[in-house]
């Protein structure tokens, strides 16, 4: 197939896999979130803790990139990352995060708009000597987001870290190293329909109070 603008527009698909009706979700959106990762695992969906998450710096520039989900709870959903990264460097200036789930298999996705904030010092030491050694060396090794004049600088940094800690299998933590949550104040779950008329099913955070509406695909 070659590709060309018309061949872009005539990709398609209509949507027939599943249906989502108010009366038949929860009324916290995390336990929804709960029973849709859940289904997403027992579907086989390679990395289905990928999340787009989208950022916007001091000047109101946005940026997106792909993270992984590591955990969640009623209190937000996690990730790692290297805090002088971009996307930490934007979160410094603003903390107003957005982040998109999809799961095409399912003919869903899930987006999320909240509030970023760093985790604790001590959870974040104990996912990171949790992982496996090599991303532990990797976490120190990388100067993430930052210009290098080529791969050489990492391969090297990789060598001496390997050699330093040759002995210890649990690395310090970085100090340019740890979590963020996201604390949501609105969740929407779409589930994909015939003829683009998809379900939206918007939970929008209210005091203490989640307000639940259907919104117009």
């Amino acid at each position: 197939m070659k590709v060309n603008n018309q061949t872009i527009a005539a990709l398609r698909e209509d949507y027939r896999a599943k249906t989502l009706e108010i009366e038949d979700i929860h009324a916290n959106p995390f336990s929804q979130f709960k029973e849709w990762f859940q289904e997403a695992l027992d579907s086989s969906i390679k990395e289905a803790n990928a999340m787009t998450i989208a950022t916007v710096d001091a000047e109101g520039k946005p940026s997106a990139r792909i993270v992984l989900l590591k955990g969640f709870d009623e209190n937000g959903l996690i990730f790692y990352t290297n805090y002088e990264s971009k996307k930490g460097q934007d979160l410094a200036a603003n903390p107003n995060i957005a982040a998109v789930f999809l799961w095409k298999d399912l003919e869903r996705q899930i987006r999320i708009e909240g509030i970023a904030k760093k985790i604790t010092k001590a959870a974040s030491l104990k996912y990171f000597q949790s992982r496996p050694k090599g991303s532990q060396i990797g976490a120190w090794a990388s100067p993430q987001s930052q210009v290098i004049p080529d791969r050489s600088i990492l391969e090297n940094n990789v060598k001496t870290l390997k050699e330093q800690y040759k002995n210890v299998d649990n690395l310090p933590i970085p100090n340019h190293w740890g979590g963020y949550i996201i604390q949501p104040t609105m969740i929407e779950f779409w589930q994909g329909r015939s003829s683009r008329l998809h379900d939206r099913i918007c939970y929008k955070k209210e005091g203490k109070n989640w307000a639940i509406e259907r919104l117009a695909p």
